[in-house]
């Protein structure tokens, strides 16, 4: 069996081509055609693997890129030059909102024969893998299919013996333990290259005897790094155990999201998972600085969630690899007026938006509107926009070569008014029935309803940017959770929830 670790320098190196995946990922709002999206998503690419101050040395090119049709699915060949020349096969994998999302997206209740690794022995993997799988395999850039374009650059540096690493971070290193032996299977003679499979934070694609199948293969290496307090690379094989998460500081499972946890882990059925490679086990310190997410350690969904996002992030493994982070897409963080009519100036303030526009090809989208007229500060933090047309409540999104801006709650425009109404944050954030609680944010209209958890609130006095109430008697179901969300209904809207405006009874 050849289950064996990379060289910590090399992982570092993997680790930031399957972080450079994901370049590009979302397609603009306001649309765009799927040859001016492939185009984007190439720009994107080049401009990160030629970066020198990433692990990759700026010393990598875009060979090849495949798109999925429903964009669900992406890969990369990658070519490094040298004595020894070197490949990477990259897999994005599906691009989700969130930690529930991703791990549904496979149907793991049903396998299916995986038999394009040419295994003398039945092996299963899962119904969902076999599907991304699938999209991978037959992917085509200008008529030219993964295997195709590989064994192309292969023979262009005969005699020479490459090495071929195939990566993938998530459900891309899913994927990735399937594609590897598949690309194994194939005659690559006269010059037949060495295979390493790296994967990071992989769900399980299929059961023990295709664990074995894999491992049994002659790789340069083969490992499954992961994170310990990743929920993500715990599916299929050990998802239940994530139920006694997190240790302190936390957030400890609430029974909401233990219950969560076991609804997911019920999609698997009788079917039992094992994952190839030799574990590379991460972050077993948890609690220490930097180890996680400060803000997200109350007992709640919420909480949990975003803990569960921060761990499985690209940025995270990266950091725990000893790897720069690769350059985020766009963010939009705040924005000013956050109403009025079409015309109105707005300036939208956040980062990654491009220095030159004209390079980072940067567009601003109000909805699904495009604004035609705006301006991009020195340092890429700040855009001057005038409104496009449009009507009703809309969210705001910059586009780069790099990706879109995520949509957020925060972050809408509302047409003619009135103005969004959001919580920037409650002072305190614990007590008892009866304490005196402010809520501070914006867009506060009269007569407001301030809600902890489902329970109204008495307010006191309210004003549009700070609303005085007292905590109401929480929920005595004794499975409620004592954290809740404080949330506005004023004037037409109910304020999105965050971890800055929760609320935890005490007593």
């Amino acid at each position: 069996m050849t289950v064996q670790p990379l060289d910590p320098a090399v992982r570092q190196v993997t680790m930031t081509l399957a972080a450079i995946a994901a370049t590009g990922a979302t397609p603009r709002p306001s649309g765009e055609s799927r040859p001016e999206h492939h185009a984007r998503i190439r720009k994107g690419i080049a401009a990160q693997l030629a970066d020198t101050s990433l692990a990759t040395g700026g010393v990598w090119q875009l060979v090849w890129l495949g798109l999925s049709p429903d964009n669900a699915n992406l890969a990369y060949l990658a070519y490094k030059p040298g004595t020894t020349p070197e490949f990477a096969v990259v897999i994005r994998g599906t691009v989700a909102a969130n930690a529930a999302d991703l791990l549904e997206d496979l149907d793991v209740g049903t396998v299916v024969p995986f038999t394009a690794g040419g295994s003398p022995q039945t092996v299963s993997v899962s119904s969902g893998a076999m599907a991304a799988f699938t999209q991978i395999a037959g992917m085509r850039s200008d008529g030219v299919g993964l295997v195709q374009a590989l064994d192309e650059v292969i023979r262009a540096v005969l005699p020479a013996k490459p090495v071929v690493y195939v990566v993938g971070h998530s459900l891309g290193g899913c994927i990735a333990t399937m594609v590897a032996p598949y690309l194994q299977a194939f005659d690559w003679s006269p010059a037949a290259p060495q295979f390493a499979l790296s994967t990071f934070a992989a769900p399980t694609a299929g059961d023990q005897a295709f664990a074995d199948f894999v491992d049994s293969l002659p790789w340069a290496a083969n490992e499954h790094c992961y994170n310990s307090y990743d929920l993500i690379p715990q599916a299929w094989a050990g998802l239940a155990a994530t139920k006694d998460w997190y240790p302190a500081p936390g957030p400890a499972a609430n029974f909401d999201v233990k219950t969560l946890i076991s609804t997911i882990d019920s999609l698997t059925g009788i079917n039992v998972y094992a994952q190839p490679g030799y574990p590379y086990a991460m972050n077993t310190d948890y609690g220490q600085p930097g180890t996680y997410y400060p803000y997200a350690t109350l007992s709640s969904v919420e909480d949990f969630l975003a803990q569960v996002a921060f761990q499985h992030a690209n940025s995270t493994y990266l950091g725990q690899v000893g790897a720069p982070v690769v350059t985020a897409g766009p963010v939009v963080t705040a924005m000013t007026p956050a109403f009025g009519p079409v015309g109105t100036e707005i300036t939208v303030y956040g980062s990654g938006f491009g220095v030159d526009p004209a390079t980072a090809e940067t567009v601003v989208d109000f909805g699904t509107v495009p604004c035609e007229k705006f301006t991009v500060n020195g340092d890429g933090t700040q855009i001057t926009c005038y409104v496009p047309e449009g009507v009703g409540v809309v969210d705001v999104q910059v586009t780069t070569i790099l990706g879109t801006s995520p949509a957020s709650a925060f972050l809408r425009f509302a047409y003619d008014g009135p103005q969004p109404a959001v919580t920037n944050d409650i002072a305190p954030v614990s007590g008892t029935v009866d304490t005196k609680v402010f809520v501070n944010g914006q867009g506060f209209a009269a007569d407001p309803v301030v809600y902890f958890g489902d329970r109204a609130a008495h307010v006191l006095s309210a004003g549009p940017t700070e609303i005085t109430v007292r905590a109401p008697l929480p929920d005595q179901d004794p499975i409620a959770p004592a954290t809740v969300n404080v949330r506005v209904l004023t004037g037409g809207y109910l304020t999105p929830t965050a971890l800055s405006n929760e609320f935890t009874y005490t007593g």
